[in-house]
């Protein structure tokens, strides 16, 4: 029997890649031309700035779809052994295998070009494979917080959260500003336990979403919540930045918990999807994508970064081509007889 589809998910899914693609183009771009920072208009500061919202909202939707799709379900002893089995097992495998299909492509890269530099190559490369541990550890615990959760009313679940969100997003906030401000080593010790900490914040507002919690929040606020977030984080790294203090905007600065919370809601609300067919293939394609797509970043990031465009067209361009090369390979691998699905863990 076909596996029913829900239209809103793989749209989420579709726009979640698409994001993580872009911030690992205008990444790269604005990384390798970092010595002309100075240099950079006003203009292109905002786009890095903004491209770093945009991009950041990936993983909190893929997070909380996690969450919506995984923890409303019934678990016993042989169900977690299955969802186990048929998650966590392939996700390792496909981790250390894709591992090594890195560190090889790496060191082909060293071959052929002796400029490159290899700690920065390396982050290139690994850059995203921080995930996969983050989402096997999630997925090991998926079962006991699923059955844990049936217990509880969506509002006292809801109260815990609102608790360690203060704890896990507002506190490094507040400890941020006074650092800024020269106040330093101000922290406050807590521990969030089984939470999951910032990512297991994301999945549990994904579970809401699927219990309703939020449903008597209007449309409204919630687009204004999401543009007020937008506007708070570029302002916030633009102010930073004028006070010469490094900041790195990571899922754990509030207003991208609340601008990607307040998309993802909206998104649930949507009845139809347009142009599904596509939005489909993108939503299939994803995960495979976001393993694939880093092998082609480093080669044509040189290649674009030398173009006679200001970075953020330099930066359009490596998207673009990005999602072209990423999606073709992804589709042709997928096409391999009994070897294709493994590798790119699709199901």
């Amino acid at each position: 029997m076909a596996k029913t589809r829900i239209e809103w998910i793989d749209l989420v899914r579709a726009i979640a890649i698409l994001t993580v693609l872009y911030i690992h183009a205008t990444d790269g771009i604005y990384i390798i031309s970092s010595d002309a920072i100075v240099n950079y208009t006003l203009a292109s500061r905002i786009f890095n700035f903004a491209s770093l919202f945009i991009g950041r909202i990936g993983v909190p939707f893929f997070l909380m779809i996690t969450g919506y799709l995984l923890l409303d379900r019934t678990y016993d002893d042989l169900k977690t052994q299955k969802f186990w089995s048929r998650n966590c097992k392939g996700l390792i495998i496909v981790t250390v295998l894709w591992a090594v299909i890195y560190a090889v492509s790496l060191q082909f890269v060293f071959l052929n070009s002796s400029s490159i530099n290899p700690v920065e190559a390396g982050n290139l490369f690994f850059s995203h494979m921080w995930y996969m541990p983050m989402i096997i550890g999630m997925y090991l615990s998926m079962p006991f917080v699923a059955s844990a959760l049936k217990h509880f009313d969506k509002k006292t679940i809801f109260q815990a959260l609102v608790v360690f969100s203060l704890l896990a997003f507002l506190m490094p906030f507040v400890s941020t500003l006074l650092d800024i401000q020269g106040i330093q080593n101000v922290s406050i010790q807590y521990c969030l336990g089984f939470s999951g900490g910032v990512y297991g914040i994301y999945i549990l507002l994904g579970y809401l979403v699927k219990k309703g919690m939020f449903k008597d929040i209007s449309s409204a606020k919630l687009w204004i919540l999401a543009i007020v977030s937008f506007l708070i984080c570029i302002f916030f790294q633009y102010y930073t930045f004028t006070r010469s203090y490094n900041f790195f905007l990571w899922y754990e600065f509030p207003f991208i918990l609340l601008g990607s919370f307040a998309l993802f809601e909206l998104c649930s609300r949507k009845e139809s999807v347009r142009f599904y067919s596509g939005v489909k293939v993108l939503s299939k394609y994803s995960f495979a994508v976001f393993l694939i797509h880093n092998l082609f970043r480093l080669p044509l990031l040189p290649l674009v970064v030398m173009l006679p465009v200001a970075e953020p067209v330099k930066a359009i361009i490596l998207w673009i081509l990005l999602i072209v090369f990423s999606f073709a390979t992804a589709a042709i691998i997928y096409r391999i007889p009994k070897f294709g699905k493994y590798i790119l863990y699709m199901r």
